[in-house]
C-alpha cells in the first residue's frame, strides 16, 4: 500500500464531481453551458474553444465517453443536439452518465419527446431550471428525471413576479391577451 500512495497522487474525495454541462447545436454553437469550476475554465474564451474542441471530437464518434484536455466527458446527442456532462479525469464515468441520462430525460420529457434545437429555445428558461435541479455548483442534487421535472413544474408556476424571465412574463401576457380576444 505504502509503494502504491508514494507513486499515486492520492485524490480526496469530493462531492463536486460535475465541471460543466453544455448543451451545443449541430454546428457546435452553444446553446445553453454551465461550468462550476472556476480553476478549469476561467474566461468564456477558454470555455467557447474547449467547447468547440470538444464538438469536433465527438460529432461524428459513436462512443459516449472521451477524455479531453483532462476532463472525463461523457455526451449523447439527438437530432441537432449534443449534450455533454463534464468531470475531472479520475471522476467515475458511471456518475457522470447518470447525470448526463438525468439531463436528457428531463430535457426530453418537458419538450414533450420533441428534443431538438428550437424546442429547447424556446423552452430554454426551463431547461436552465431543470439543470439547476440536477446539478448545484458541481454538487449533483438528483439524477431522477421524474423529480426533477416534477420541481420544475412546480418551480416556474410558482416563480414570484418580479423573478420571472421576460419570457414568461411575455408567455402570460400573450395568454391573458388570447383569453380576451375569445370572450
Amino acid at each position: 500500500m505504502d509503494h502504491y500512495l508514494m507513486h499515486h497522487k492520492f485524490i480526496e474525495p469530493s462531492l463536486y464531481t460535475v465541471k460543466g454541462i453544455a448543451i451545443l447545436d449541430n454546428d457546435g454553437e452553444r446553446i445553453l453551458a454551465k461550468y462550476y469550476d472556476k480553476n478549469i475554465f476561467p474566461t468564456a474564451k477558454e470555455q467557447k474553444a474547449f467547447e468547440k474542441n470538444l464538438f469536433n471530437k465527438t460529432h461524428r464518434a459513436n462512443a459516449e465517453i472521451i477524455m479531453l484536455d483532462g476532463m472525463t466527458c461523457v455526451y449523447k446527442s439527438n437530432v441537432d443536439l449534443f449534450f455533454y456532462v463534464m468531470g475531472s479525469s479520475h471522476e467515475n464515468e458511471l456518475l457522470l452518465m447518470s447525470v448526463l441520462n438525468c439531463l436528457y430525460d428531463s430535457v426530453s420529457h418537458i419538450l414533450r419527446k420533441n428534443v431538438e434545437k428550437k424546442a429547447v429555445l424556446d423552452s430554454l428558461d426551463i431547461v436552465m431550471l431543470a439543470v439547476d435541479e440536477i446539478c448545484d455548483g458541481g454538487v449533483i442534487l438528483d439524477a431522477d428525471a421524474h423529480r426533477i421535472v416534477h420541481r420544475v413544474a412546480l418551480r416556474n408556476d410558482d416563480i414570484p413576479l418580479g423573478e420571472q424571465t421576460v419570457a414568461q412574463v411575455l408567455q402570460s401576457a400573450k395568454e391573458q391577451l388570447k383569453w380576451s380576444l375569445l370572450k
